[in-house]
């Protein structure tokens, strides 16, 4: 994808948005009735790939593609989103009555009162912050845990954000469809989407973005999440996430139009007040003529957001390489979609 030469009005804006943001490498590309627009920059030396080019970690953005993938195996009757999650996992013993309780939609929608991550990632997280416990966290290991472990609450009434409940996702999706995860959203999401520059693992040298420690200079491997595939694996260009949000903008130009529209449709509210809305994957936001509906991901070197505003047809993606937690992307890319949400203009 090459970017096209954006007009002056938001090319001033998106070429703020690159200043504020403190990285490495950023990307920062609008799509708006259909028409893209891509700026990049960084306080590194352009890499020898255009940054526009490389493929970047979504971390906690891949659970959009895995929901998307469920909303498609629910409407196609391989499974209910209001099937238990014992029923996929039948030879499981599950002591605790409330894990009997979890269906795919609580796990979805971070109400199945599961923890963020098991508490046996906890203790190594805090000792070694920079090593990747997910790596070594197999499939098994994932549904042993997840028989000993004693929710928090009753299924279905809290909202508690677990990459854990997401995770779940993939052997349930697995064992109904008789696919593995990563061959079900090829050949279910990907393929039917037309991206081609998405995948689940790294690409061969010189592909992918390099995400650094806070000292900018040491190199973060790139993020094996094991059995936590469901929950952060996906990575992808700026071109494919922005056909990605036009996927989501125009439902009925692709193959998987009722799928799209339902990962879209308010679910909960949740928050200070209940002011958040949820819907089956996004976070939505009231702004002007409109709501918004946006993600945020992360993983040990990389920092990403997607948000679209369907009212005006726009939808922006945000990438980033970091040194620590403080690009300050997430809040710049939040503001910008929110701004230009407000922008009757073309």
């Amino acid at each position: 994808m090459s970017p096209e030469r954006p007009g002056p009005g938001l090319a001033d804006r998106l070429a703020d948005a690159v200043t504020l943001i403190d990285a490495p490498d950023i990307v920062v590309a609008v799509t708006r009735r259909g028409r893209r627009t891509v700026m990049t920059g960084g306080s590194a030396m352009a890499p020898p790939t255009p940054r526009h080019a490389l493929r970047y970690e979504l971390g906690s953005l891949s659970k959009t593609f895995t929901v998307l993938l469920l909303a498609d195996l629910a409407r196609s009757g391989v499974l209910s989103l209001d099937d238990p999650l014992a029923a996929h996992l039948p030879e499981l013993p599950l002591p605790h009555p409330n894990s009997r309780r979890i269906t795919l939609r609580h796990l979805a929608t971070h109400t199945s009162g599961l923890p963020r991550i098991p508490a046996d990632l906890i203790a190594g997280a805090l000792v070694h912050p920079y090593a990747n416990g997910y790596a070594r966290y197999d499939t098994e290991r994932l549904l042993h845990t997840f028989a000993r472990t004693r929710t928090r609450h009753r299924p279905g009434t809290r909202w508690r954000y677990s990459n854990f409940g997401l995770a779940l996702l993939g052997p349930a999706m697995s064992r109904a469809a008789g696919a593995d995860y990563p061959a079900l959203l090829t050949d279910r999401v990907l393929k039917p989407l037309e991206l081609k520059d998405t995948t689940l693992a790294p690409g061969t040298t010189g592909t992918d973005a390099i995400g650094h420690r806070t000292n900018g200079v040491t190199p973060v491997r790139s993020a094996d999440m094991g059995a936590f595939i469901a929950a952060g694996s996906v990575r992808a260009t700026p071109g494919d996430l922005l056909s990605y949000l036009e996927a989501h903008l125009s439902p009925e130009d692709t193959p998987l139009a009722g799928p799209l529209r339902e990962v879209q449709v308010p679910l909960l509210r949740r928050g200070l007040r209940k002011r958040d809305t949820h819907t089956l994957t996004w976070y939505q936001h009231p702004a002007a003529r409109g709501p918004l509906l946006f993600h945020v991901g992360a993983t040990f070197g990389q920092q990403a957001f997607l948000g679209y505003h369907p009212a005006s047809q726009t939808g922006l993606v945000a990438l980033a390489t970091r040194r620590g937690r403080t690009c300050h992307m997430i809040n710049t890319a939040y503001e910008l979609l929110y701004t230009l949400a407000a922008d009757p203009t073309p």
